[in-house]
């Protein structure tokens, strides 16, 4: 059965989820999420004044509310209503929280949105550069290693989020992914294996606040941007526009009081231009040095990595298994990689005066082992922790 609270507190989501705060002061007013479904027409308007939503204050839209979340319950979700205990309280200090959030994760809530953990949201373009790749996997990383490790926070989208999100989970660092869809689908559909993993991994898991069914409109993704800001401690924006969901959220986390860090950039990288406006307007501080960054973020001391020799890896690695020619080919190449982030297969060739066929079998060896990671147009870097 579901408690007449959770039912009640869905319902007032259902109703006023674009608009939280009319059904946060019908609570206020009634001092029970239920009575809302009980009033009287002009009871209603009394209390909200003339409005759109008083045909929907009735006892059938509870009856939906609770119908929709039997099902949801029965398949393993959760709802967490702004009246539950569980509810996130940094969330819950926001001006204009959600009424409630559903939950997909194989742990409970609290284990997720514990009150002694803090959380950080790390933001940014869907386009997102090699030098912003690094960098973003570089800081996941970085926070792995903190006496207090965070809970990280992204949407799930394309870029960016699922690099910080796939990140968090190699670094065995927990993260949860907030969605601009009902919990029931996953947006963009690519994502689809890497949400599931999130879901069944302890401590991590997906969230939204739109109700079963609801699609990815652009429209959406404002609300969802506002969760991330007011889930978390502080927000790293890696790579933005000027225009972006990585911005608003970076803004809406400033009107939230919360910290807010950029990844400086090229003055004349579009990709940067957003990040280079806040610092501009003293909205954000800059993310310069890894070492640092852990205390930044009220996090401790991170103990200092010392810089790998990727050399003598690649060769502990290959010596033996391959002709010592082609093993100190691999690490010319590697070294010529880490120099020049994001440099591409032509590039290489022209570097080490190699045929694309070595080059390509070469790249091929060193992304297959890990050494470095390639995007779809094959342009190379170091993964961060061989840096």
């Amino acid at each position: 059965m579901v408690p007449d609270d959770m039912a009640a507190w869905c319902a007032l989501n259902l109703t006023f989820g674009f608009e939280p705060l009319k059904g946060h002061a019908l609570v206020r007013a009634l001092g029970d999420p239920a009575a809302a479904f009980r009033l009287s027409r002009n009871r209603a308007r009394e209390i909200l004044g003339p409005s759109k939503y008083l045909d929907a204050l009735t006892p059938r839209t509870l009856e939906l509310a609770r119908d929709s979340l039997e099902g949801l319950l029965r398949s393993g979700y959760r709802f967490i209503g702004y009246g539950d205990p569980d509810y996130p309280a940094l969330l819950r200090e926001c001006d204009d929280p959600p009424l409630g959030l559903y939950l997909r994760s194989t742990s409970a809530p609290t284990e997720i949105f514990r009150p002694d953990r803090p959380a950080v949201a790390i933001v940014g373009t869907r386009d997102i550069s090699p030098y912003g790749t690094e960098w973003c996997q570089r800081i996941v990383t970085t926070l792995a290693r903190t006496p207090e490790k965070p809970l990280i926070v992204s949407g799930l989208a394309i870029g960016t989020d699922g690099i910080a999100h796939r990140t968090a989970l190699e670094q065995g660092l927990p993260t949860v992914g907030v969605m601009a869809t009902g919990i029931d689908d996953v947006y963009p559909f690519r994502h689809g294996a890497l949400a599931a993993r999130m879901a069944q991994t302890p401590g991590c898991g997906l969230v939204t606040d739109y109700p079963p069914g609801t699609a990815p409109l652009a429209v959406h993704f404002l609300r969802r941007n506002r969760i991330i800001a007011g889930l978390c401690r502080a927000v790293i924006l890696v790579e933005s526009k000027v225009r972006g969901g990585g911005m608003m959220t970076a803004r809406l986390a400033a009107s939230y009081d919360r910290d807010v860090l950029v990844l400086p950039g090229r003055a004349d990288d579009l990709r940067s231009q957003g990040c280079n406006l806040l610092l501009r307007e003293k909205l954000a501080e800059p993310v310069t040095d890894l070492d640092t960054l852990p205390a930044q973020l009220g996090l401790g001391a991170a103990p200092r990595q010392r810089p790998r020799d990727l050399s003598a890896e690649i060769h502990a690695s290959y010596d033996g298994r391959l002709p010592a020619e082609r093993v100190e080919r691999l690490a010319e190449l590697a070294a010529c990689i880490r120099e020049r982030r994001g440099i591409g297969l032509d590039a290489l060739c022209r570097e080490t005066g190699r045929t694309y066929g070595e080059v390509a079998a070469d790249t091929g060896i060193l992304a297959a082992d890990g050494f470095i990671c390639m995007d779809l147009l094959q342009n190379c870097t170091i993964k961060p922790k061989n840096m």
